[in-house]
């Protein structure tokens, strides 16, 4: 089914450290080319420094603040902000806020944990 319900989503910590919701995945609801997830990093957490081998990656912030790492440069995000993270960039996210940060992540080719390098 193309379609999913966000209350039927069940949470998972992936390997970045962050508690993702798969919205929309090709291994569970049939697209092809893509995944929508929302991860949820809590005040005062981070995400590890990761980089996805094949996967280009876009951030939408929704809720909160952070601080984004992309590569060799660090900069603030705040919901409205969106963040397109290339192929094997290393990045990683933290709160600086006083509440959950909530991020839409797209990811083409989709979300893949074998993808994924923590470093």
């Amino acid at each position: 089914m193309m379609a999913s319900k966000y209350s039927e989503v069940k949470p998972y910590v992936t390997r970045d450290g962050s508690l993702i919701r798969e919205l929309m995945h090709p291994s569970v609801h049939g697209n092809v080319r893509l995944s929508l997830a929302e991860a949820v990093v809590p005040a005062g957490g981070r995400t590890l420094p990761h980089r996805h081998r094949a996967s280009e990656e876009i951030y939408h912030i929704t809720r909160g603040s952070g601080l984004v790492t992309l590569g060799e440069e660090t900069f603030p995000v705040e919901a409205g902000d969106s963040v397109c993270i290339p192929p094997n960039t290393v990045h990683c996210i933290e709160n600086n806020g006083n509440e959950p940060l909530r991020i839409l992540c797209c990811c083409a080719p989709a979300y893949d944990h074998e993808d994924t390098e923590v470093l």
